[in-house]
């Protein structure tokens, strides 16, 4: 009896492998199908014009001096200054390469003629929408108008064209591969960021998969690459986009679908495992005392923060769920990647995949501060390093700017936040390294909010000294409680909210407060739904982590 019931156990985990071994092997079989059927068919839009953006920008390697010029710090850079319409204030910085005199003129064989990367140049605005010339892919752009209909019809545009004002200013920079910080993302005009940045990442996976595919028809007959025939990075992912929330991601993925599949019927692997995973789970809004716009549009939606999906896409079909290494497409929240990124010391930790990202894309960088800013540092550290295996790469068809290590200079961030912040200004001066230079929107605030404080409130700014920068956390929690603290404990002070942004700084003053034997309620991240919000008013000291705002959301 016992035998017969391992049988069967045995029966049914083989009937299980076997279907999963199908499941898999049928869509590398798709895969392959595609690729042969786009390979035999051919494509009309061969990726060599020196016009197209894409070809301009990785399709050679760094001149010497301006390889220097990215790469030496204090970076030396020209900046322009322009205005547009909707954009506003920007500044254009180029890096500057360094002219040096030479001596005397060496003769140059036609072999040594070789091109190099040219400069960043001031982008031009973009007036009216001709998706050729602007070196859209053919089989995308009858599915523009459809998929962008609802951003369209919201701002009610009297011409025919495709694109908003909004998404042709923003569409002016991104396609020409330069690095963008827009801090004036708002509710009301996320959904043209997103698919703006969501048509370039597309229209950058096709012409990547469009050169391979050429290049490969070429190579049929030949033992050798020649060098003009590189045409890929040292791992596959091409394309990373970071959002905070899974509704974000959820709505990310079905705007590349319309984009490249509009029929209902498209092949689309593993989607409706998708929508289970990635809806459901909404926070209930109260109907009685409704919460603030912002509130509910910000947290509408599935809000879990600890996610990750890689998508791979061909001509005819999207595959979602795709191990990384065959992935062009990794749509993530910053804690999703930190997991697998891990720390020093920890086994399976894996970075690999990092290795050879063209495109970055930061939605909602705003609200990463108040998630867990270290994770995206942490993984933006991990960008461009030396992957520890081969992992099934051609060696002979890698691009000689990313066998040399140059790879971060090639890369594109688009960095989009509701606020100016330092954090951002300083993840776009230390992270971000295109040699085409970066565009930084900045429009002067006309109008503040704080003559709008009926209540006197008073405004008091410390500042002590440090002997070294090493010592700044110390000393500040030093000045704090011999200083400031006191104030605060007379009998009169009552209802007291202490700030936190830092995590660690935190968890250092609350464990000052319980040696004390202060009466004091803290809240953070790591808070229990359960816990009563009314007792936080029978307290004389309440302590906030950063977290503390984004966590109510959630819950």
């Amino acid at each position: 009896m016992a035998m017969d019931n391992v049988k069967k156990v045995s029966h049914c985990i083989n009937i299980a492998s076997s279907r999963t071994f199908k499941r898999y092997e049928k869509e590398r079989l798709l895969e392959e199908a595609d690729s042969e059927h786009e390979s035999a068919e051919g494509d009309e839009e061969e990726i060599d014009d020196d016009l197209d953006p894409f070809v301009r920008h990785f399709n050679y390697d760094l001149e010497e001096n301006l390889l220097e010029a990215v790469s030496t710090l204090p970076k030396t850079v020209d900046k322009h200054q322009q205005h547009w319409p909707i954009l506003g204030q920007f500044t254009v910085h180029i890096p500057k390469a360094k002219t040096k005199t030479l001596v005397s003129i060496p003769k140059v064989t036609i072999e040594e003629k070789r091109k190099f990367a040219k400069t960043g140049t001031v982008p031009q605005r973009i007036t009216s929408v001709c998706f050729t010339q602007l070196h859209v892919k053919s089989q995308i752009q009858n599915n523009i108008t459809k998929a962008n209909f609802t951003n369209l019809h919201e701002i009610h545009t009297e011409n025919m064209d495709p694109l908003t004002p909004l998404q042709k200013e923003l569409f002016s920079i991104i396609n020409n591969y330069q690095d963008l910080y827009y801090p004036e993302r708002t509710l009301k005009n996320g959904e043209e960021i997103r698919f703006t940045y969501c048509l370039h990442s597309i229209n950058h996976i096709l012409k990547t998969r469009t050169k391979i595919l050429h290049h490969n028809n070429k190579l049929l007959n030949k033992y050798e690459v020649p060098e003009e025939y590189r045409d890929q990075g040292l791992v596959r992912p091409k394309v990373i986009i970071l959002v905070p929330f899974r509704e974000a991601a959820l709505r990310v993925v079905k705007m590349m679908m319309e984009i490249i599949l509009p029929d209902e019927k498209a092949n689309v692997m593993n989607k409706r495992r998708f929508f289970d995973e990635f809806t459901g789970n909404e926070i209930a809004m109260p109907k009685k005392k409704p919460r603030p716009e912002d509130y509910e549009e910000t947290f509408v939606g599935n809000t879990d923060d600890t996610f990750r999906i890689g998508i791979t896409v061909t001509k005819k079909s999207i595959r979602l769920y795709a191990d990384f290494y065959s992935a062009d497409i990794i749509v993530a929240s910053p804690l999703g990647l930190r997991v697998i990124v891990g720390a020093e010391g920890e086994e399976g930790r894996d970075f690999d995949f990092l290795a050879s990202v063209e495109l970055l894309v930061l939605d909602q960088a705003d609200i990463f501060l108040m998630q867990n800013w270290d994770h995206l540092l942490h993984i933006l550290d991990h960008f461009h390093l030396q992957p520890r295996e081969a992992h099934g790469i051609n060696f002979s068809r890698v691009r000689s700017w990313a066998l040399n290590g140059w790879s971060r200079y090639y890369r594109q961030t688009l960095l989009f936040s509701s606020v100016i912040l330092p954090e951002l200004n300083a993840l776009m001066s230390k992270k971000c390294h295109n040699y085409a230079g970066k565009i930084c929107v900045a429009n002067p605030e006309l109008t503040g909010t704080i003559c709008h404080v009926v209540v006197q409130l008073p405004q008091v700014f410390h500042r002590f000294d440090v002997p070294s920068v090493v010592q700044i956390a110390d000393d500040r929690f030093e000045f704090f409680i011999k200083k400031i603290l006191p104030q605060y404990k007379n009998t009169v002070m009552s209802h007291v909210l202490i700030y936190i942004p830092s995590y660690f700084d935190y968890v250092r003053l609350r464990n000052y407060f319980r040696r004390e034997g202060l009466n004091f309620v803290q809240i953070c991240e790591y808070s229990k739904v359960g816990d009563n919000v009314n007792k936080y008013w029978n307290v004389k000291i309440m302590v906030f982590w950063d977290m503390m705002l984004y966590d109510l959301g959630r819950k």
